[in-house]
């Protein structure tokens, strides 16, 4: 049985909601067992915001996680307030367009994605979050990325032109190669 555990953050405005959602979503249509809990700063755009995703094939007891398998950390105050919440040989995603800062635990696997370069590349800042999506899926395999892809589809299926863009930088996260 497996049980991933994610604390997930940024500031307001960057998809860290989204991201989580995304991943319950997809656990659900796996048939898994899955919590999404938000948790917003005093601002929701530009302030600080995260939230906790437990996807399991057991049933989930909590959905507060306190010691997750893998962080994802969108900006530098994400990654000071969140790395000690990972538990031992778990994943540290950073945003290194956005943090200079190295992790400061050596008993954890670190990955820096450039998330808002390679968006800007995209032409479309607004697609870090599927680009740190695709890299945590490629290294966690939580859910598969058709799962992530089919959520896309139901989420913007009023926006559609979003869809192709979002699933290009969903799959350009999924295929880079992450600088440890």
């Amino acid at each position: 049985m497996t049980t991933h555990k994610y604390i997930i953050s940024g500031f307001g405005g960057q998809g860290v909601m989204s991201m989580g959602m995304m991943l319950a979503y997809a656990g659900m249509l796996e048939d898994k067992e899955v919590t999404w809990l938000p948790s917003y700063g005093p601002e929701m755009r530009g302030g600080t915001a995260n939230c906790s995703v437990v996807i399991s094939d057991k049933p989930v007891s909590s959905p507060v996680v306190t010691k997750a398998t893998s962080v994802i950390t969108m900006n530098l105050p994400s990654l000071i307030k969140f790395q000690d919440n990972l538990k031992e040989g778990g994943n540290l995603f950073i945003n290194s367009s956005l943090i200079d800062e190295k992790a400061s635990r050596k008993d954890v696997h670190a990955y820096y994605i450039t998330a808002n370069d390679m968006a800007l590349v995209l032409g479309n800042d607004k697609t870090s979050n599927m680009i740190m999506l695709g890299a945590v899926l490629s290294k966690t395999a939580t859910v598969s990325l058709k799962s992530v892809e089919k959520v896309l589809e139901k989420l913007f299926k009023n926006k559609q032109s979003l869809i192709p863009l979002n699933i290009k930088a969903l799959n350009l996260g999924y295929e880079t190669q992450m600088v440890l």
